[in-house]
């Protein structure tokens, strides 16, 4: 079966929202770490909020290694409204998306991924299907912005990895243990 994975950019009071505003470093070391989450990834869940963000900015572009996997990689997005601009891979999904996600996880292929949807990590969280969490942890407090864990049920987790960047960001994993 294929695993769900939650990739998020977090402040260390778990702001995941305008990951610019509390990363302003990008070291090799979270290079390596991200090239290792998304190695194993074949497709990615979107929400139509990052979706209309990254369909802008990602097609042409040559920031390695995510640009090379995000243009080339299968994106479905959680939105009932056309998608434009259209971006080579995407489809939109229209209705519940965690019982979607639910049966795209019993299908073949490699492990589903979900990056930046704070609402779609969430609601993934809440609906039992995210199977890892993958975190770069800022050294600093946001404050303000939404926070990837609000609004979700307790869930305990399992540690998988961790490490430090040269920069000073904490890399971590943690397996979803229902």
């Amino acid at each position: 079966m294929r695993k769900i994975v939650v990739y998020e950019l977090v402040s260390l009071d778990g702001v995941a929202e305008d990951p610019d505003a509390f990363i302003p470093d990008w070291d090799e070391d979270m290079d390596a770490n991200l090239g290792t989450v998304i190695g194993s990834q074949d497709a990615v869940i979107l929400g139509r909020r990052s979706y209309d963000e990254w369909a802008r900015f990602w097609p042409g572009k040559d920031i390695q290694p995510f640009s090379d996997f995000i243009n080339g990689v299968t994106k479905y997005v959680a939105t009932s409204a056309p998608l434009e601009p259209a971006w080579s891979g995407a489809e939109a999904v229209d209705g519940d998306i965690v019982e979607f996600a639910r049966r795209l996880k019993e299908g073949d292929g490699g492990d589903i991924g979900v990056h930046a949807s704070i609402s779609i990590a969430q609601a993934m969280l809440a609906g039992g299907v995210v199977d890892e969490l993958r975190l770069v942890i800022a050294p600093g407090v946001a404050e303000g912005g939404r926070r990837l864990l609000e609004g979700v049920p307790a869930l305990r987790f399992e540690t998988l990895a961790s490490g430090v960047s040269s920069t000073g960001y904490l890399m971590v994993g943690y397996r979803v243990l229902n």
